[in-house]
């Protein structure tokens, strides 16, 4: 019964998965071709500073949501409700924050004004971001994949046709409206999810005084777990949002333009890394349904069982890897030309391809770490990657090899991150074999 809830989790999420892809894609080339490569560039600027307060906003609450609810041991209507004051004020202090900032952040460290109204869009966009996702978090508890799937593939077709009616006239006003556009879109696209995961509670679902009441042993659970799981994110985007201020720094330290950064980083961010990690919605399906299964099975102590599925996702994460790492390896062209209209980057493309075998790995990895309550070694993971790819990235950019010094450090950390939680997820397992 267990193998055929993890096998059907992952094929509705795997098939979702795949719809939301597609539409992604189509938002992408939306993009790529309404924005053009500087405005691509700016918007791949601001997307790290996003990424970080999107992992600073959330707090972990899904992933520990999804783990508590699938232990059945707690009120699971209390849970959400306790979460939601604490995101709603970590939300209202980032607001304030990038209210403050923002023009600092644009000016002096991306050294690019255009990127200022975009950044101050940001803080409207993430208490939407926050409530949807904890709602999802629930919803991955209960096992139920169908409203988590239907709620994506309509966030992304109501963001999508709000972008292709949107961005044109934005655009005659000036690239920083547009770009300030992309960013603000996504508040009718989450409203959109919420309605849609709502519409999926139950009838009869009620809601009593004791369910609305703050639980303080529920969040004291929820951050123990939470807590552990933002810090390895917001370690890795704390690096994604350093990523841009060190490379501008040190390229023009080198001697390249400002246009040039801007250009080539817009072509590595926003065409080449969306295209390599394209196969990485099978490997998030995977890693989505590993959740509650490897939680619960680890607190039934069902090691056996938990190795089993971890293997078996692995199994899976290649079967959709290899093939895809040979096409991006073999018959570049194609997809860069089929989805973006240009053949820019594909030497970055071949260059990353064999690389990111190993990235499509390592989410379900990580997954089974945090599901066994292993999400600070995970974390030691995420931090020790991040720190060799800060490192490297300015070493590497001060060699006068432009934006390969990028790419060596990209490289460095995917290839560190993979291997330590591989030997973390190896050493949990054998501890729990004696």
């Amino acid at each position: 019964m267990k193998k055929n809830t993890f096998i059907k989790s992952v094929l509705i999420l795997t098939i979702g998965g795949f719809i939301t892809k597609i539409i992604s894609m189509l938002i992408k080339i939306v993009l790529a071709r309404l924005l053009g490569t500087e405005g691509t560039g700016i918007y791949m600027m601001i997307s790290p500073t996003f990424t970080l307060l999107m992992a600073l906003a959330s707090l972990g609450f899904p992933v520990a949501i999804s783990k508590l609810v699938a232990e059945e041991s707690k009120n699971n209507k209390n849970l959400v409700f306790s979460v939601i004051p604490i995101s709603l004020i970590l939300n209202t202090i980032i607001i304030v924050f990038l209210l403050l900032t923002s023009k600092y952040i644009s000016n002096e460290l991306l050294k690019e004004e255009r990127c200022y109204y975009a950044l101050i869009s940001i803080g409207f966009v993430l208490p939407f971001i926050s409530i949807s996702s904890i709602l999802r978090g629930y919803f991955f508890g209960k096992q139920k994949m169908i409203p988590h799937v239907l709620s994506n593939i309509t966030e992304d077709f109501v963001r999508l046709i709000a972008l292709i009616i949107g961005l044109p006239p934005l655009l005659k006003k000036g690239l920083e409206f547009a770009v300030a556009y992309v960013v603000i879109v996504n508040i009718i696209s989450e409203l959109t999810s919420i309605v849609i995961l709502i519409f999926f509670i139950p009838k009869n679902f009620k809601i009593s005084k004791k369910d609305i009441k703050p639980d303080k042993t529920n969040i004291k659970d929820i951050l123990s777990i939470g807590i552990p799981t933002t810090a390895s994110r917001l370690i890795g985007s704390i690096g994604f949002f350093l990523e841009p201020i060190i490379l501008t720094f040190a390229l023009t330290k080198s001697g390249y333009t400002n246009k040039f950064i801007i250009n080539e980083y817009g072509i590595i961010s926003g065409y080449i890394l969306p295209l390599i990690l394209l196969p990485s919605f099978f490997t998030l399906a995977i890693s989505e349904a590993l959740i509650p299964n490897v939680s619960k099975a680890y607190t039934n102590h069902q090691y056996k069982y938990v190795k089993h599925k971890i293997n078996q996702a692995i199994i899976f994460s290649l079967l959709i890897g290899i093939p895809a790492t040979m096409i991006f390896e073999l018959f570049s062209n194609i997809p860069m030309k089929l989805i973006y209209n240009t053949t820019k980057g594909i030497n970055y493309l071949k260059f990353l391809a064999p690389v990111a075998l190993l990235h499509y790995i390592q989410a379900p990895l990580t997954a089974s770490m945090q599901a066994a309550g292993k999400a600070k070694e995970a974390m030691n993971g995420t931090l020790g990657g991040t720190i060799i790819r800060i490192i490297s990235l300015l070493i590497f950019s001060l060699m006068h090899i432009g934006m390969w010094g990028l790419l060596i450090a990209i490289s460095l950390n995917i290839i560190y991150v993979t291997i330590h939680q591989a030997l973390e997820v190896k050493k949990m397992l054998k501890e729990k074999a004696r």
